[in-house]
């Protein structure tokens, strides 16, 4: 039976933070990073296989102030294997909220 969960990291900054590893099969439905502070920020989003080979999401994205960045959404979707690793990374401190919507298998 297929588990609809989400995960949430908030306050995301300059050093890369893993905002879900997975521990079985799941497919990514939605990645939302919202810029929280008064100053247009950029960021990244990546996906580490077996935690090791990476991979962009996404790459430098600028999100205006108060806008919000859909890394993963409508007709995008992305698998994510056991051990599996999604990380967020921004150019300024504490400058993004992360939430990730995911179909645990």
């Amino acid at each position: 039976m297929a588990i609809f969960k989400s995960s949430v990291s908030s306050s995301v900054g300059t050093s890369a933070v893993q905002v879900l590893t997975a521990t079985k099969t799941i497919t990514l439905i939605g990645v939302s990073v919202a810029n929280i502070i008064e100053n247009p920020v950029v960021v990244s989003v990546v996906l580490k296989k077996g935690g090791t080979t990476s991979a962009h999401v996404v790459k430098g994205a600028p999100i205006s102030r108060g806008d919000t960045l859909i890394a993963v959404g409508a007709e995008q979707k992305v698998v994510m294997e056991t051990g599996d690793v999604l990380e967020v990374i921004s150019n300024t401190a504490s400058s993004v909220d992360v939430i990730v919507n995911y179909l645990e298998v």
